[in-house]
């Protein structure tokens, strides 16, 4: 089992920039292929990056095509999201995920493909 911690979220303005880590113990992260999710209150839990184990693919939600960059270190058992030109509708709650895989390039961009996740990281963005 994969141990997820996020941290990073906070109360930004339209327009500007934050940036989410997910520290991850418990298995050799380089065999995991991780995910960033969302969810806004009321709606459900959506995808926003995924990565391979690798790191040599990655997948972006339209929503966030050209704002958001999904990156990780495996050396310190880190995966990352630089999010930047902010909008209101990006405020939720994000999680990261981790699925333990044998593919090296895969890329994994639904919930259900993940066992393990976070406690999520709150993001507000005003307007």
């Amino acid at each position: 089992q994969v141990q997820l911690v996020e941290s990073g979220g906070g109360l930004v303005q339209a327009g500007g920039s934050l940036k989410l880590s997910c520290a991850a113990s418990g298995r050799t992260f380089s065999t995991i292929a991780m995910g960033w999710f969302r969810q806004a209150p009321g709606k459900e839990r959506d995808v926003v990056a995924a990565i391979s184990r690798s790191g040599d693919s990655t997948r972006y939600a339209d929503t966030v095509k050209g704002r958001f960059t999904i990156s990780r270190d495996n050396a310190k058992n880190t995966v990352s999201l630089q999010m930047n030109s902010l909008k209101p509708e990006d405020t939720a709650v994000y999680y990261c995920a981790g699925n333990p895989t044998t593919y090296y390039s895969s890329v994994y961009f639904s919930a259900p493909s993940y066992g393990s996740w976070g406690q999520g990281t709150q993001v507000t963005v005003s307007s």
